[in-house]
């Protein structure tokens, strides 16, 4: 009963953020009572959730720690080890948010993002539509799609005045971005997650995967353009903050500085093996100081006082971080009690097919978290050694199940927005209603990783 009851539970908060706008409740609030509500459900029916052997991480948790297998040890497991074990993953993500929106904001702030969009003189709104969108598919490659949906956020409020051709390019740069970070192993939580496992190289997930992830970007690009075509954009205003000059010597240190910051962190990442959040919090510790050197040279007490980080920081966005906060930890009491592993069990047991399986896993991706779908992938099958044969031999290293998995997660999470880090991202920095990315996006977005994951199959079978 408890266990149904938490699938209730996040079905109805689920659409009580996706009817945000009717309800005139804001979703951050909604997610949070989701979250928390469930693991306290969680708690009071732990025992006969537990009991039922449908977590596979309570049955890890006693294989190596049979004494706790008691009432106690259930309550035990979930108050102290498992809650805390999510929020170790939860607090990652935060944290990295949390300093690539305040790195975003200070270069925002000083006006770094100016000698960008001084150089897009182009008003026809498609073809800014595919030079924004590429650049976001190539970018997001580098960084990963959280940090580059928030940078490009902030340029195209740069560009962008009306608020529904806003939406129109934030959700197209979800597209671009969930996209881009599926070929790349730096560029989405999932792929970093299965390049470290080994379950897959950098040459191969390049390789593989490059031309099915353009293609699950043209096509929603193709579809969209037409209706584009004999539009043009206009510009917002400039306002009074945004009249305070800096130079463009200074704006330039600031932007350069920035993006080798966000830079820096993938790098850091792969020749420390820490987690992202580190990288990024010690690049905005360094892009802190270097701004406050400049401060300090221009000598200009009014620039000092207004554009100190101290001050930026509190321009970030909370409800957005809380939003995620929710979402996250709402995914999390599923993963503990066991529900996403049942759902992948069953997933193997109806399907049997490797392709059929990874589309699923992708749609499945836009409902909940990518991350715990593919991290209970990873445990449900074994990677087989090179020797393997038959239906095994897909789950070697670079093996079909694997590759194929890395893209059906990556960009699965577009088909709604709040299937992927940056949709969510977007969302919360847009105020994107959900019902209007369902009616006007998802279907494009659907579109285009049907196409995406046809290109890989005929890639695989054909060459």
């Amino acid at each position: 009963m408890i266990f149904t009851l938490m699938i209730i539970i996040f079905i109805v908060g689920y659409t009580a953020i996706a009817l945000e706008h009717s309800l005139k409740v804001d979703k951050a609030a909604t997610a949070l009572i989701t979250g928390m509500l469930m693991w306290t459900v969680y708690v009071f029916g732990g025992v006969d959730i537990l009991s039922s052997g449908t977590s596979t991480a309570w049955n890890s948790f006693v294989a190596t720690n049979p004494a706790e297998n008691t009432q106690t040890g259930i309550l035990h497991f979930i108050t102290n080890h498992e809650i805390f074990h999510h929020l170790s993953d939860i607090a990652s993500i935060l944290f990295f948010l949390i300093g690539a929106m305040t790195i975003v904001e200070i270069i925002d702030r000083h006006q770094g993002f100016k000698i960008l969009t001084d150089r897009v003189q182009t008003r026809n709104k498609a073809k800014l539509l595919w030079i924004l969108c590429f650049l976001t598919f190539f970018l997001s490659a580098l960084l990963d799609n959280l940090t580059t949906t928030i940078v490009m956020i902030a340029l195209i409020r740069k560009l962008i005045f009306d608020k529904t051709n806003r939406w129109v390019f934030a959700s197209m740069i979800i597209i671009a971005a969930n996209s881009g970070g599926a070929w790349s192993p730096i560029g989405d939580v999932t792929t970093i997650m299965l390049w470290i496992e080994g379950h897959v190289t950098t040459s191969h997930l390049v390789t593989k995967l490059m031309i099915p992830s353009i293609f699950a970007l043209i096509i929603p690009l193709l579809i969209i353009t037409p209706k584009m075509r004999k539009a043009s954009i206009h510009r917002p205003i400039s306002t009074d903050m945004e009249k305070i000059e800096f130079s463009n010597k200074e704006r330039l240190v600031i932007l350069i500085s920035g993006v080798c910051c966000l830079l820096f962190v993938p790098l850091f990442k792969t020749i420390t093996h820490l987690p992202p959040f580190v990288g990024m919090l010690l690049s905005l510790g360094v892009l802190w100081v270097i701004t406050d050197i400049v401060h300090k040279i221009r000598k200009d007490q009014k620039i000092m006082n207004q554009y100190a980080v101290s001050k930026i920081i509190r321009r970030v966005d909370t409800s957005t971080i809380l939003f995620f906060f929710g979402i996250l930890a709402a995914v999390a009491a599923l993963q503990s009690a066991g529900h996403l592993a049942i759902s992948s069990k069953w997933l193997d047991d109806t399907l049997g097919n490797v392709y059929l399986i990874n589309i699923t896993i992708g749609v499945l991706s836009s409902i909940v978290d990518n991350v715990p779908l593919v991290a209970g992938a990873i445990g449900m099958y074994n990677m087989e050694p090179a020797t393997a044969v038959g239906y095994a031999h897909n789950f070697i290293q670079d093996g079909i199940f694997w590759e194929f998995l890395a893209y059906c997660a990556g960009t699965g999470g577009s088909i709604l927005i709040i299937g992927s880090a940056s949709g969510v991202a977007a969302m919360g920095l847009e105020k994107i209603d959900f019902v209007w990315y369902l009616r006007r996006i998802s279907w494009i977005a659907f579109v285009g990783y049907l196409a995406g994951a046809i290109t890989y199959y005929l890639q695989v079978t054909l060459f």
